[in-house]
C-alpha cells in the first residue's frame, strides 16, 4: 500500500476534478498546485500550497515554467530510502506521493481546430508529461492519475485503505500514463511532419491513431475489433462516412465497403459494383444509375445476395425500388434522393452510408499485419496514362473493344489475385478471384459467365498480372475471348504472344501490374 500524505494536482480539465480534492481534505493530504487549478480549488474552498511556496521560485515566461523544479521532481522521485530522504532533506524538500495532471489539449485544440503552427505550439504541454512520466516511473511510491475518469475509483480504493492506495492500482496507473504520453507526443510529432519532411521519416513507422468506432466483435464473433483512425488529419476513406440508418457496421461490413467504394470510385460515367468478400459479384457502367445496377446484379445475382452495394452516383427513387428488392447488407453513395430514402428506410436493418468518392481517391499508406511486424506500401493508386499502352499482336482493338477493355482493367485491379475479369459492354460478365493459377482463374471466370448465361464470345479478359504460359490465352480463346489486357512482362511474352495471334485476338500491354493480395 502507498500512503498519500502530499499531493500535486495541476489539471486542464478539471471536470470531476472537485470530489476527489475534497476527500484528499478530508484525510489531511497536503495539496500543491498553481495557475488556474490553484485558483479553483482555492474558489471551492479547498486549502492548497502554492508551487512556488514549495520552489521558493516564481513562475516565469508566462506559466511556462512552474512545475520543472528539483523539490518538485525529487519529491516524486524519492523512494523511501535512508540515501533519498537525507538527499530531500538537503534540498528542503519532502516526499509527493501522488500526482494528478492532465494535459493541454493539443489534439482537441490544435489538431482537431487546425491552427496554424505558431498557435498550435502554444498547446503543447511539457511539464505535464514530464510530471506524468516521473511519477509513473517511480509507482512503487508515487501514484500517478492521467485521467479525469480514474478518480471514482481512486477515492473508493483511498477511502477502503484509510488514506492508503493499493500497489497494484498504482502499476496499473503508470502503465496508462506510459501508455498516453506516448500517444500525446505521437499527435504532436504527426503534426509537425506536415510541415518538417525529413529524409529518414520513413525508417520508423509510428501508428498515429485514435479508436474511431468500436465493434461488437472482429472477422469472427470470438475476436475483439474496433476501427482507428488517423486524429491529425482531417477524415477521409472511411472514417468520412456517414451513416444515415442501419446496424452498426461490423469489421467485415469496413473491410468489404471499403473495397467496393474504392472500386467505383476508379470511374467518372455511372457506375454500380455489388461486392462480396471484398471481390466485386458484379459491375457495370451505364449512362442511368438504374440501368448500371440491374446490369450490375445481372451479372450474378446469387452472390449479390447479402453482398455490398457502391454508387458513385446519388441513389435515385427508380434505383432505389430496384435495390430495395434484394437483401443487401449496406449501400454507400455519395448522397440518396429524399424518395430514396423514404424507400430504403423500410428496411431497417439496412446500413445506408454516404460518403464523397473524393475520399476513396486519395493515396494512403496500406499497413497489414503479419506475425512479428507489419507491412507497409503505398496503396495502388497509380495515374496510368493509357496512351502508353501497347498493342503487342497483330489484331489491334476495335474502338468498343478498347472501351471494354479499359473497364475490365479498373475492376481487375480490385479482384484478388491471381485475378481474372471477363467483361463485354463495360459489364462484369465473370471473375476468376484468388486462385493459385491463373488458368484456374480464367476457367472460373467463363465458368462464372457462362452460369448465368452471359455470352462471352466477343468479351474481353484482364488479367492483374502477366501470363506465365499459352495456356491461359488458349482458354480465353475458347472462351470466345477477342481482346486481352494483361502487364506483360513474363519470359514467355513471345510464346503468349504468339497464341493470341493464332487465335486472332487482339492483346494490350500495360506495363503495369496490380497484384492483390
Amino acid at each position: 500500500m502507498i500512503k498519500i500524505e502530499r499531493a500535486l494536482i495541476s489539471c486542464w480539465d478539471k471536470s470531476q476534478l472537485l470530489p476527489l480534492a475534497q476527500t484528499l481534505t478530508e484525510f489531511k493530504v497536503e495539496i500543491i498546485s498553481s495557475g488556474g487549478t490553484a485558483r479553483y480549488l482555492e474558489e471551492n474552498g479547498i486549502p492548497v500550497t502554492p508551487v512556488e511556496a514549495v520552489t521558493e521560485f516564481p513562475e516565469v515566461l508566462g506559466g511556462r515554467v512552474k512545475t520543472l523544479h528539483p523539490r518538485i521532481h525529487a519529491g516524486i522521485l524519492a523512494t523511501n530510502s535512508t540515501e533519498h530522504q537525507k538527499e530531500l532533506q538537503s534540498i528542503q524538500a519532502r516526499r509527493i506521493q501522488l500526482v494528478v495532471v492532465n494535459l493541454y489539449p493539443f489534439v482537441e485544440e490544435a489538431v482537431k481546430n487546425r491552427l496554424p503552427l505558431e498557435k498550435a505550439i502554444e498547446y503543447i504541454d511539457i511539464g505535464g508529461p514530464t510530471l506524468l512520466r516521473a511519477a509513473a516511473k517511480n509507482f512503487q511510491y508515487t501514484v500517478v492519475l492521467p485521467f479525469a475518469s480514474e478518480y471514482e475509483r481512486f477515492i473508493q480504493l483511498f477511502k477502503e485503505g484509510k488514506g492508503n492506495v493499493p500497489l497494484s492500482f498504482s502499476r496499473e496507473q503508470a502503465a496508462k500514463t506510459f501508455w498516453f504520453t506516448t500517444w500525446y507526443d505521437s499527435q504532436i510529432t504527426a503534426y509537425f511532419d506536415e510541415y518538417l519532411h525529413h529524409e529518414d521519416t520513413n525508417t520508423r513507422l509510428p501508428l498515429l491513431m485514435e479508436k474511431h468506432a468500436a465493434l461488437r466483435y472482429g472477422e469472427n464473433p470470438h475476436q475483439k475489433a474496433a476501427f482507428y483512425a488517423p486524429a491529425f488529419k482531417g477524415k477521409t476513406g472511411m472514417a468520412a462516412v456517414e451513416q444515415l440508418q442501419g446496424k452498426q457496421l461490423s469489421f467485415n461490413n469496413y473491410v468489404d465497403v471499403d473495397a467496393a467504394y474504392r472500386l467505383v470510385a476508379e470511374f467518372t460515367e455511372p457506375t454500380v459494383a455489388i461486392i462480396k468478400h471484398t471481390n466485386p459479384a458484379g459491375i457495370a457502367t451505364r449512362t442511368v444509375t438504374a440501368e448500371a445496377f440491374t446490369e450490375a446484379l445481372s451479372g450474378d445475382p446469387v452472390s449479390a445476395f447479402g453482398g455490398i452495394v457502391a454508387l458513385n452516383r446519388p441513389v435515385d427513387a427508380a434505383t432505389a425500388e430496384e435495390m430495395a428488392k434484394i437483401f443487401f447488407e449496406c449501400i454507400i453513395a455519395p448522397d440518396f434522393e429524399e424518395e430514396a430514402l423514404k424507400r430504403l428506410k423500410k428496411k431497417k436493418n439496412l446500413r445506408l452510408l454516404r460518403a464523397a468518392v473524393g475520399h476513396f481517391q486519395e493515396p494512403f499508406w496500406e499497413v497489414k499485419s503479419v506475425c512479428g511486424g507489419y507491412l507497409v506500401n503505398e496503396s495502388d493508386s497509380i495515374k496510368e496514362n493509357t496512351d502508353q499502352f501497347k498493342v503487342v499482336t497483330e489484331t489491334e482493338p476495335t474502338e468498343q473493344q478498347w472501351a471494354d477493355l479499359l473497364f475490365a482493367w479498373k475492376v481487375v485491379k480490385h479482384v484478388k489475385s491471381n485475378a481474372i475479369v471477363l467483361a463485354r459492354e463495360q459489364k462484369l460478365l465473370g471473375a476468376g478471384a484468388g486462385q493459385m493459377s491463373r488458368v484456374d482463374s480464367v476457367e472460373l471466370a467463363g465458368w462464372k459467365a457462362q452460369k448465368f448465361n452471359h455470352e462471352t464470345t466477343g468479351a474481353v479478359l484482364a488479367s492483374d498480372a502477366f501470363f506465365p504460359f499459352r495456356d491461359g490465352i488458349d482458354k480465353a480463346a475458347a472462351l470466345g475471348v477477342t481482346a486481352i489486357i494483361q502487364p506483360g512482362g513474363s519470359i514467355r511474352d513471345e510464346e503468349v504472344i504468339q497464341a493470341a495471334n493464332e487465335h486472332g485476338i487482339a492483346m494490350v500491354f500495360t506495363g503495369i501490374r496490380h497484384f492483390k493480395h
